[in-house]
């Protein structure tokens, strides 16, 4: 019994939901000692073990979450039946929190909390407990292990994954269409009272939608909603939990919801009547204008085609949907003629492409429109009767004969008078004219079929008032054949005949060509001019002859050559003629009948060179020639070479002649009077170490009065000099008589070397330059040459 009035608090306890008393406790009910179960066990030591029953027990413990006193929340509390009171038992604690989360009282077993607890965080807790001998430390009971459960309290609001929902639904859509569901969850224990039980509402959104309170499934509210009414929506959907009662925590969410476009409207033209103008020269294709219907629906469900339904311009005019635009373009089907008609009308029907079955009673999703075409006139420019002329003319015709007319009008109402002209591009060779009044086509100069048998001419007809309107035609002359052409030898014929040929032998098959062309073919006849007692002509009738001897045997001794005059004729009308000349040449034959010679002057002369003598001696001719060219050729090149010949510099040389010179009785060497007579007229000398190439005119210079001193005139005739385009690009060695200042690299000269004692160092030559190397040799080498 005392088992039993337990249970029933222990069950009371747990049905009050926010009942917690630190005064609870569970105590080890006494049971009576259990006696001996199964057999007896022998053991090495004889005795026999006995198998007792625990002395102490417990399940588990129950703990209220979010615990806001200030002292530890007491837990429950452990005993066991052999405490007595007296302190000898240890109570000790372990498992989940042991030591921190939970402590216990080593003496009377209580267990406390030692901060507030989240059952979010952690609904339970397993821990081990065991009594000991404080005095042993030997366990006095066996450790048993037990469960601290949280109590869950209302602490936690609904909350739902996502702040802002979006979700869209077809428009016209009918009452409890399902939009899209919301889930909100709780984190508090579902299975403990209703504070995880959630009820969704609907905050914001009415009258148009509605949401189920127990899954959150939002659905439509009102019927035929229109999209081309309003587009968009908000909805503020709350979650409370405790089942939706008072008290309950709660969240919210938005849910932005988009009406989607459906084909429920047609296309309307906003306009009954439509007015276009086009020009009568528009060309076929040709875009005069564009109609639109509109239509309030979006996408696809707006795209409309157009076509032409009705009118009296179904077959002029065109009408081409562009998609992009959604718009019907009306373009030019035929050529238009302002003469003709200046009106059309169109009846043009717009139609959706994507028509949705449940929005039948809506319709008919078509609409039409009716469109009125003005045609406007233009100077348009002459029109001919023909696109193209055809003329045949006979090439025998007289010099001004008509060979056809091409006609032209002006399409206007005005009717302006036209001028008919030749592109003389196309007839360059000015063969035909035009009567500029009435179109008549005339020839200019006579016609030769054989020469060209097709005439490409175009004619041009412009207006006269406006001569930019003009037109162009093409004129096909075709020359017609006349019989204007003697029948002539196709080729050229090198005929021969054997010496040794007897009567009645062929030596040459003639044919024959003829410039014209008749409609029946050529057929040519052959004939001799004149009885010959040598040759016959033999007609083969099929445009060939065949030429054979009448005698036996020909002398090329007594006549090397005979000339056969062959008549040619046709067999058109008129009958033309002519007469060949086919040169026969006697030649000396084998016994097969080949051609060995030809030639009389062979006879005479058998012992003449061969080709191969003939080809030697001109080669030989030739050698000769070449030779005689290079030796010219040669000795000009010697005749402009200097006279000084050195392989360096003419500047760089000390050049000797062995020549003394004539004193002052030579006077070709320098004129010593144009210094002493500075008045005297010089004239240019030329220099005499190389030939001169080329004569230039000598320059005048002003004379030179009487008291000039010479250094003057020296210093004039130096810059004269250097200012002369004509003179040589090369240093000379003038001598006027003038010393000039001291050199600044003193005296070179070896006159004086005797006087000076010893033997002169001539070893600073060489820091001279290149220039001084020679002499440097030449005077360095006095020790070598003093030993020797």
């Amino acid at each position: 019994m005392t088992i039993y009035h337990f249970l029933l608090l222990f069950l009371f306890w747990v049905c009050l939901p926010h009942f917690c008393s630190p005064e609870i406790m569970f105590k080890r009910t006494p049971v009576p000692q259990q006696r001996i179960l199964g057999s007896r066990v022998p053991r090495s030591d004889g005795k026999i073990l006995h198998r007792q029953k625990r002395g102490w027990m417990w399940n588990q413990f129950f703990l209220l979450e979010e615990y806001t006193g200030s002292d530890y929340q007491y837990v429950g509390k452990l005993h066991s039946d052999q405490d007595k009171g007296d302190g000898s038992l240890k109570y000790i604690l372990s498992g989940d929190g042991a030591g921190t989360l939970f402590i216990i009282d080593e003496k009377t077993g209580d267990i406390h909390a030692t901060r507030r607890i989240d059952r979010e965080e952690k609904a339970f807790y397993t821990l081990r407990a065991q009594a000991i001998n404080r005095r042993t430390l030997r366990p006095v009971e066996p450790e048993s292990e037990f469960v601290i459960k949280i109590h869950d309290i209302n602490d936690n609001e609904p909350t739902f994954p996502e702040e802002i929902y979006t979700a869209s639904v077809p428009e016209m859509s009918v009452v409890g269409t399902s939009v899209v569901q919301v889930t909100a969850t709780d984190a508090d224990d579902p299975s403990y009272g209703n504070s995880a039980r959630v009820i969704y509402s609907i905050l914001q959104g009415q009258p148009y939608f509605s949401v189920e309170p127990e899954t959150g499934i939002i659905r439509t509210a009102l019927p035929n909603m229109n999209r081309e009414n309003r587009e968009q929506y908000q909805v503020v959907i709350q979650a409370k939990d405790m089942g939706g009662q008072m008290g309950g925590l709660s969240g919210t969410t938005t849910v932005n919801i988009t009406l989607t476009d459906v084909n429920d409207n047609p296309p309307r033209f906003p306009q009954n009547t439509i007015h276009l103008r086009v020009l009568e020269s528009s060309p076929v294709g040709t875009a005069i204008g564009s109609v639109k219907a509109t239509d309030a629906d979006t996408g696809k469900n707006a795209e409309v085609e157009y076509r032409i339904i009705d009118g009296d311009g179904t077959d002029m005019f065109d009408i081409i949907t562009e998609k992009d635009t959604q718009e019907g373009i009306i373009t030019v089907k035929k050529p238009l003629d302002y003469e003709s008609r200046r009106l059309y009308t169109l009846k043009v029907e717009a139609e959706n492409t994507h028509v949705d079955p449940r929005f039948y009673y809506l319709g008919p999703f078509k609409d039409t429109t009716i469109v009125k075409i003005s045609i406007e006139d233009v100077d348009e420019p002459p029109v001919f009767s023909r696109s193209s002329y055809l003329f045949e003319v006979h090439e025998d015709i007289e010099v001004g004969t008509i060979i056809g007319t091409v006609m032209a009008r002006d399409p206007d109402s005005t009717a302006s008078p036209i001028r008919f002209s030749l592109d003389r591009h196309t007839d360059l060779d000015r063969i035909f004219n035009i009567h500029s009044g009435n179109g008549s086509l005339y020839t200019s100069k006579p016609l030769d079929r054989e020469l060209s048998q097709w005439h490409n001419l175009t004619v041009i007809a412009a207006e006269i008032n406006n001569p930019k309107q003009m037109t162009r035609v093409a004129v096909f002359v075709r020359i017609l054949d006349v019989n204007d052409n003697a029948p002539q030898f196709a080729v050229f014929y090198d005929t021969f005949v054997c010496e040794n040929a007897r009567p009645g032998q062929l030596i040459q098959t003639i044919s024959a060509v003829d410039k014209d062309d008749p409609l029946g073919g050529q057929k040519f006849f052959f004939s001799l001019a004149a009885v010959n007692p040598n040759f016959t002509v033999q007609d083969n009738e099929d445009n060939t002859a065949r030429i054979l001897t009448r005698k036996n045997g020909f002398s090329r001794h007594e006549i090397s050559t005979y000339l056969l005059p062959v008549v040619i004729s046709d067999n058109d009308y008129p009958i033309q003629s002519s007469t060949g000349t086919l040169t026969i040449r006697v030649c000396a034959c084998d016994n097969q009948g080949n051609m060995q010679s030809c030639s009389a002057e062979a006879l005479l002369l058998p012992a003449g060179l061969s080709t191969g003598a003939l080809v030697a001696i001109l080669l030989c001719i030739v050698i000769l020639l070449v030779i005689v060219v290079l030796f010219a050729a040669l000795k000009r090149q010697r005749k402009k070479e200097p006279l000084i010949l050195s392989k360096e510099d003419i500047r760089d040389n000390i050049v000797s002649y062995n020549d003394e010179g004539g004193g002052e009785e030579d006077t070709q060497a320098f004129d010593i009077g144009t210094l002493r007579n500075p008045a005297a007229i010089e004239e240019k000398k030329l220099r005499r170490d190389i030939i001169p190439e080329t004569l230039f005119i000598p320059r005048r210079t002003p004379t030179a009065p009487d008291n000039t001193d010479v250094r003057d005139f020296i210093n004039e005739r130096l810059k004269e000099h250097d200012l002369d385009p004509t003179a040589p690009p090369y240093d000379s060695l003038a001598t006027y008589a003038y010393e000039g200042n001291d050199s600044v690299a003193e005296s070179l000269s070896s006159l004086d070397s005797g006087t000076t004692d010893g033997d002169q160092n001539y070893d600073y030559l060489r820091e001279w330059g290149p220039r001084f190397n020679k002499l440097a040799e030449m005077y360095g080498g006095g020790e070598s040459d003093k030993d020797s």
